[in-house]
């Protein structure tokens, strides 16, 4: 997380210079600028204005794309703040810019996980699901995760402040070791644990479940020509969950141990302050990559963004492309009860895909 980023001097034995970082984050702030603006404002534009299914999962995407947005219109700051090695937009900015990042990292990740979770019922569990997969239930959770991501990015913010150094300001730097003790490591595992590691595990439970259903014989007859896509969309999802955040906040893991001299070791410290800066800028393009999971997870989504019209029809997609009004609910529960096979068992069906 910006905010408690690995930039202060630490551990001043070990004698580390890890100024290469400016240049780097300047060059990669600057690519996730402008094509996180392109990318999102468009996928925005898409969900509001172009396609005419709503349904859960395209909620969960919106709220991920405006959380991606929201981090984006920050990144000005931060390139000049990198260029010039010197803050001048004061305290609040400083905190809104730290808080952004947070909100974005970690609202990322629990999004991509309520996407997963939602494919995971409509594939696994496609009838049993069907009071649970409501547009009002995601909205709940939607307004959940904000409260969650926000309330822990003010809880970080709150040391998120600037600091004056002869004639340079800084900001996102110079923890003490006593704030890191008292406050931040506390924070950062919490983080850790709620808004990484709980995810993590969800999405690599509902992705092998999902796997394990479409092994079946009975599901593979039915799905058709949609297991690949199914397989394509699970794909994407995991790499871009276990390459945007695993590295970054397993760094952020040790550096706050190496910190609170939990591991007293100027390896590791040089380790995670070399790592750091990388891993943070991998997560950062993370707001350039969930335009993909909205392409490969949402069948009206690409027909829109590629044709510029979407489909009134149900689609080819989980039940996420479902319909939306009761003449086509109607129509759906008949065609799925024709497909329900003879001895009662639960199976995944054509129109919910």
């Amino acid at each position: 997380m910006a905010s408690l980023a690995l930039n202060e001097t630490g551990l001043e034995d070990c004698g580390i210079d890890d100024s290469f970082k400016y240049n780097l984050y300047g060059v990669v702030y600057s690519i996730a600028f402008v094509l996180g603006l392109i990318t999102n404002c468009a996928s925005l534009f898409v969900f509001c204005c172009r396609m005419k299914i709503r349904n859960e999962t395209t909620l969960f995407m919106t709220n991920l794309a405006l959380s991606d947005l929201i981090f984006v219109f920050t990144l000005p700051f931060k390139i000049y703040y990198n260029v010039r090695r010197h803050w001048p937009f004061g305290d609040g900015l400083c905190k809104i810019s730290g808080g952004a990042f947070i909100t974005n990292i970690y609202g990322s990740m629990l999004f991509l996980t309520c996407i997963s979770v939602d494919r995971f019922l409509a594939i696994v569990y496609p009838f049993r699901s069907r009071s649970i997969r409501t547009r009002r239930n995601a909205g709940i959770v939607c307004a959940l995760i904000w409260l969650l991501i926000l309330g822990g990015g003010m809880s970080v913010t709150f040391f998120s402040a600037t600091n004056q150094a002869k004639t340079i300001t800084t900001c996102f730097e110079g923890f003490s070791q006593k704030t890191w003790k008292t406050y931040l490591s506390k924070i950062t595992i919490f983080i850790e644990v709620v808004g990484f590691l709980i995810p993590l595990l969800i999405n690599l439970a509902c992705s092998s479940m999902v796997l394990r259903t479409l092994r079946k014989p009975a599901t593979l007859c039915q799905i058709g020509t949609n297991k690949k896509r199914v397989l394509r969309m699970i794909v994407v999802h995991l790499a871009i969950f276990i390459v945007c955040f695993v590295p970054y906040n397993s760094v952020l893991f040790v550096y706050a141990m190496v910190r609170t001299q939990a591991l007293a070791s100027c390896w590791l410290e040089r380790l995670a302050r070399t790592l750091y800066p990388v891993t943070l800028c991998v997560a950062t393009l993370n707001c350039c990559f969930d335009p993909v999971v909205y392409y490969f997870t949402s069948e009206s989504f690409k027909k829109s963004l590629t044709t510029g019209k979407c489909q009134n029809k149900l689609e080819s997609t989980p039940r996420t492309e479902g319909p939306v009004s009761s003449k086509e609910n109607i129509e759906t529960e008949k065609v799925e009860a024709n497909r329900v096979s003879s001895n009662g068992k639960e199976q995944v069906t054509e129109t919910q895909f």
